[in-house]
């Protein structure tokens, strides 16, 4: 019988994390993942064979994560109208921490060069549409809201602007309004 293993697959993916947030993506290497967890090469290579493979998973890991955040913060609201897009606006009330910035913009870019690994993000934000228009009273604004959301999230993840805590919670409380307004075509 063999030894049981006990490595945990989520140690060896917070190393990447620190790997990508520290070296970004592109010169993420298994070793320096491996040494991040205080593990041997071979440990990692176990459970993912490659580079790619390693950072797909920390991607997937990371939409897994926002997506139980949003499920979590939606079902807390209970019978509500436009129920999905105003969890994920209450979702967002607080940024992006501080320590996962650098994991985001460095996966950005590796999405970028990746279209197998943008597929899964792409089916994500499809699911998570079809969601938000199904749920809403009024699909068009809460679509809008959706884009205004998302492209508040995408300045702050990407560190392109930050906005004072007062004025961020005025840009959430007006994209909510927008979500209950009937758009015409």
């Amino acid at each position: 019988m063999g030894r049981k293993r006990v490595i945990d697959q989520e140690q060896i993916l917070d190393a990447a994390e620190q790997v990508v947030a520290r070296d970004g993506a592109a010169r993420l290497t298994l070793e320096a993942v491996a040494e991040q967890a205080g593990i041997s090469k071979a440990s990692v290579l176990y459970d993912y064979k490659s580079k790619q493979a390693l950072i797909a998973a920390v991607v997937q890991r990371a939409v897994r994560n926002d997506n139980a955040h949003n499920d979590a913060v939606i079902a807390s609201l209970g019978e509500v109208s436009s129920v999905a897009i105003r969890g994920r606006i209450a979702a967002a009330a607080q940024p992006l921490p501080e320590e996962f910035r650098a994991v985001a913009l460095n996966l950005c870019a590796a999405l970028t060069q990746d279209r197998e690994l943008r597929a899964h993000v792409q089916n994500n934000q499809a699911a998570v549409i079809d969601k938000v228009t199904a749920t809403a009273a009024q699909p068009r604004g809460a679509l809008l809201a959706y884009l205004a959301l998302e492209g508040l999230k995408l300045l702050e993840s990407l560190d392109f602007h930050r906005w004072p805590q007062e004025q961020r919670s005025a840009i959430l409380a007006d994209i909510a309004w927008l979500a209950e307004q009937k758009v015409d075509a």
